[in-house]
């Protein structure tokens, strides 16, 4: 039986994990510059999140999942029904698998671009994001007991979702240029020699 679960714990875990991340933030504002610093923290906060709702069951008490019930592998009815999401958004289940990547991919790209060799820990890190994404997936399938379905669309909408959101960083390093804080600090220290 698994009574663990529910919105409220997703909310707490998200919470704790938001609490977590703004301290690494925090630390990591001075040696990286504070873009940086909130993009590394972000990325890792979205990360979690993702984990979070993709493997916290959606009730706490699901329940028992009898094994000859269980699916023994993933879904590949690519572009198929898929539930309406969950109460908090009034959208489609493929609209929310998306959207809960774009964060993780737009505050990766931001936070790897300070450094020369970003543009090819970007791409490294959507390989990654989708990774992440498909072992999310094996997870749901073997812990049949969380009552969530292991489905190949969800892992095409999750690395699509990475996409949007490394476009969106992309636009954002334009703007923010998170590379400015290492090259003031090199010419403060220029300036005292």
């Amino acid at each position: 039986m698994v009574t663990f679960g529910g919105t409220g714990v997703m909310l707490l875990g998200i919470g704790v994990a938001g609490v977590l991340c703004a301290l690494l933030g925090l630390a990591l504002a001075r040696p990286l510059g504070w873009v940086s610093a909130i993009a590394t923290a972000g990325f890792l906060w979205s990360v979690a999140v993702i984990a979070l709702v993709t493997l916290v069951p959606t009730s706490p008490d699901t329940g028992f999942v009898p094994a000859e019930t269980r699916m023994t592998t993933c879904s590949w009815d690519i572009g198929g029904p898929a539930p309406d999401g969950f109460w908090i958004f009034q959208s489609g289940q493929r609209t929310l698998n998306t959207v809960l990547f774009v964060p993780a991919g737009a505050l990766l790209v931001l936070a790897v671009a300070r450094w020369r060799s970003g543009w090819l820990l970007a791409p490294a890190g959507l390989l990654g994001l989708a990774a992440y994404s498909a072992l999310i997936e094996k997870t749901q399938l073997e812990l049949a007991r969380i009552d969530r379905a292991c489905d190949v669309t969800d892992i095409i909408d999750n690395a699509t979702g990475a996409v949007f959101g490394a476009v969106i960083g992309l636009v954002a390093v334009v703007v923010l240029r998170p590379w400015r804080h290492r090259q003031a600090k090199v010419r403060r220290r220029s300036a005292y020699r």
